[in-house]
């Protein structure tokens, strides 16, 4: 099921990540992005609060995850929360931290441009075209 586990940094900190093959999916340690975004030192205990500040106004964080067996610090593969991309996006947007609001303001940006692309589909073959020019493909490759 799982193909690899490989560290991602991200603000030159440790994100430790799984490939899943099966579902062409990566899996990153809730634990690591936590620590990262809070600040907290404790990033084990930070999750905890999370979970139970959440679950408290009806919202189950945990729904998000999956136990995975990630490198430990020791060395020792360990079960830890992990969540693919999605469920991390979900998460961050619970993380109450100056660290967090980045990924917020980004959410809420590429949010309000889907609804646009929604309401107007043209808006999402311009930015297709646009993304492949950016990427280096040739006009006669993006018009056939």
């Amino acid at each position: 099921m799982i193909e690899h586990n490989q560290i991602k940094l991200f603000n030159n900190k440790e994100i430790r990540s799984l490939w899943n093959k099966e579902e062409e999916e990566w899996y990153f340690s809730v634990i690591d992005i936590v620590g990262v975004l809070s600040g907290s030192k404790n990033p084990n205990d930070y999750w905890y609060r999370l979970k139970q500040r959440e679950k408290e106004n009806g919202i189950e964080l945990s729904t998000n995850c999956r136990s995975l067996k990630l490198p430990a610090k020791d060395g020792k593969m360990r079960l830890t929360d992990a969540a693919d991309t999605k469920g991390i996006l979900r998460i961050i947007q619970s993380i109450p931290s100056p660290n967090a609001e980045p990924f917020k303001l980004w959410l809420a940006k590429v949010g309000h441009e889907r609804l646009d692309e929604i309401a107007d589909p043209q808006l999402s073959v311009e930015r297709a075209i646009s993304n492949y020019r950016k990427k280096g493909y040739s006009e006669q490759w993006i018009t056939q």
